[in-house]
């Protein structure tokens, strides 16, 4: 496969998660290291949609911090505690985030001024257990919706395999 980026931000949303949906399996065939997925994640899924920052805060203790992993984007927050801002709300609930703007969100932690919503995608690893959170931040607000949660929880189902 040639290594490339897409850039999909001229297709249809749905169309354009098909592609990129295509593109990471591809990618990740025969790959079972959960940091390499989440290098490639953060990469193909920044480049096709043009956000602001992507990547991944991972569970470096079980129910209380997680660390920035791979992403994309300007300098993230190192750490934030479970429960703290979107990341943490989504990690110690279990359940998406979707934040059309995040100077609504009680507690956002705003690592980049220019963060206007966010998403945040629980990840769970081969035995069930939370592993990290995709945090996807937009420059827009209401950049997030349903059909964006139903792919990116799809993608994530990659680290249970």
């Amino acid at each position: 496969m040639a290594e490339i980026t897409l850039d999909l931000r001229a297709a249809p949303k749905a169309q354009a998660y098909e592609e990129l949906q295509q593109h990471v399996q591809a990618a990740l065939a025969g790959m079972d290291d959960p940091i390499a997925g989440m290098a490639t994640m953060s990469c193909l899924i920044h480049h096709a949609f043009g956000h602001l920052w992507t990547g991944f805060y991972r569970v470096v203790t079980p129910g209380k911090l997680l660390r920035v992993g791979p992403y994309q984007g300007t300098l993230g927050c190192l750490e934030i505690k479970f429960g703290q801002g979107v990341c943490g709300t989504a990690a110690a609930k279990g359940e998406t985030q979707v934040v059309a703007d995040v100077h609504a969100f009680p507690g956002h932690i705003a690592c980049d001024a220019r963060s206007a919503s966010e998403i945040v995608v629980p990840v769970y690893g081969k035995n069930r257990e939370l592993i990290a959170v995709l945090d996807i931040d937009s420059a827009s607000k209401n950049a997030f919706d349903e059909l964006d949660r139903q792919q990116l929880e799809s993608m994530m189902r990659w680290f249970q395999q």
